[in-house]
């Protein structure tokens, strides 16, 4: 059965001009979550739904999102951009976590921690008018947790994150660098 998403159903925001066309056209090819609306057929008479995104992310956002406090766990998708990960945090409602909050090292790209489309978890920092702030750095472990995995005089790989003149930041774990 065919099925049509009206454009201002396309996504909360987008009568109201808060959500920019991109939200949409980024779904091309997707697939999405949605309410079906009606059940109707077009002018030739095959059958024909008419569906809603917008109310499949405001039930979303009624029964769970507007719930979260910060300290939850959600999980999420990524997409990456050089700032940081956008992440769909239910049924396509995005959320960011900005690159300073996805590791305590410092990397260049979340390309650095992430793969395009991986499964990760974040957590909520803060809660508001259908946005919700996420980070990850939070989940990979304390300072002390991490170097209780290495013994003083013991050869271990790392990842070289910057070049400076006094010295080589090297990232041991995620949450774990040296000079």
């Amino acid at each position: 059965m065919r099925g049509i998403i009206p454009r201002e159903e396309g996504a909360i925001g987008i009568a109201e001009g808060t959500t920019r066309e991109i939200a949409l056209i980024a779904k091309a090819g997707k697939p999405v979550c949605f309410q079906v609306q009606k059940l109707t057929t077009d002018a030739d008479g095959v059958p024909l739904a008419i569906l809603s995104r917008r109310q499949a992310q405001l039930q979303c956002w009624q029964e769970f999102l507007s719930h979260c406090t910060p300290g939850d766990v959600l999980p999420a998708v990524t997409h990456m951009e050089k700032f940081g990960c956008f992440v769909d945090i239910g049924c396509g409602i995005p959320s960011m976590i900005p690159i300073d909050c996805i590791s305590v090292s410092r990397i260049s790209h979340p390309s650095d921690r992430f793969t395009l489309g991986q499964t990760i978890q974040a957590v909520v920092t803060s809660v508001s008018d259908f946005r919700i702030g996420l980070s990850h750095k939070e989940l990979l472990g304390t300072w002390m947790e991490n170097a209780a995995k290495f013994a003083v005089g013991e050869t271990v790989s790392g990842i070289v994150r910057s070049v400076e003149s006094y010295g080589v930041f090297v990232e041991l774990t995620p949450n774990l660098a040296g000079l």
